[in-house]
């Protein structure tokens, strides 16, 4: 009973690492994932880390084991939050589409979220989870997190590191980048709707008697699609590419809160 009680506190810090970061991470923390599963799934992880890597691991019986659950509550969301946000970069370049073709005022509600979603977005994101799940991505995740104990250990200087603004540096930079790709993935589109922009200002200059209010939104519309059409079989290629990004930035991200295990 004194070992139980002893290893209490210590399964309770991975207990809370586990957690937050099914709180965040994309696919994981989805509304269609029943919370107990997802408590469940968080406590049967806690109890296979910690016969790993806390069995012998000692804490403080004090009041900073508070400083201790919030430190590991971060890292938690930190690692979680790298995932969704380079995951949400479908969303954003769905979004920049919706904006050009007309589809941006018809938003669809995201069953995985619950929040109002771009039409668009909302297909190239399903696309996209499909493939990710294809592959066994939410199998890497939670890999990633039972191996941040080989980077992060329970004894780590996370408020350090973010007092010397190095982890707020990474997320600042990660969060550029993750524009940076929703550029890149929505611009074969959005070029072709600026084109097709470019030609009926064009024709209303040189045949007046044309309503291109009234041809505009049609065409745009035939022409999103009918490129979008023709970029379905690459998805495969430039979702792989940014599923390689995101866990290369957790890596990156692992590497910043500790060390690379030898």
């Amino acid at each position: 009973m004194n070992m139980l009680l002893d290893s209490l506190p210590v399964f309770m810090l991975i207990f809370c690492r586990i957690t937050s970061f099914f709180v965040v991470a994309p696919v994981l923390s989805s509304r269609g994932v029943p919370n107990i599963f997802k408590i469940g799934m968080s406590f049967f992880l806690s109890v296979l880390v910690f016969l790993t890597y806390g069995v012998h691991h000692e804490l403080p019986a004090d009041l900073t084991y508070i400083l201790l659950i919030i430190r590991e509550v971060l890292i938690g969301l930190v690692l979680g939050f790298v995932a969704y946000l380079l995951l949400m970069v479908i969303q954003t370049a769905g979004a920049l589409i919706d904006i050009q073709i007309g589809f941006g005022i018809a938003n669809v509600i995201d069953p995985m979220t619950g929040a109002s979603s771009p039409v668009l977005g909302n297909f190239k994101y399903m696309f996209a989870l499909l493939l990710f799940l294809t592959m066994n991505g939410h199998h890497y995740l939670i890999d990633g997190i039972i191996r941040s104990y080989d980077w992060v250990p329970l004894s780590n200087d996370f408020f350090i590191k973010l007092y010397n603004g190095s982890i707020s540096d990474f997320l600042v930079k990660t969060f550029g980048q993750s524009f940076v790709l929703a550029f890149q993935m929505a611009a074969p589109i959005v070029t072709a709707l600026f084109l097709t922009d470019v030609g009926l200002g064009f024709l209303a200059r040189t045949a007046p008697q044309f309503n291109v209010f009234v041809i505009g939104m049609q065409l745009k519309v035939i022409v999103g699609l009918v490129v979008l059409l023709l970029l379905v079989p690459s998805f495969s290629y430039l979702f792989g590419d940014l599923f390689h990004i995101m866990f290369e930035s957790m890596q990156n991200l692992l590497g910043l809160l500790g060390h690379r295990p030898t």
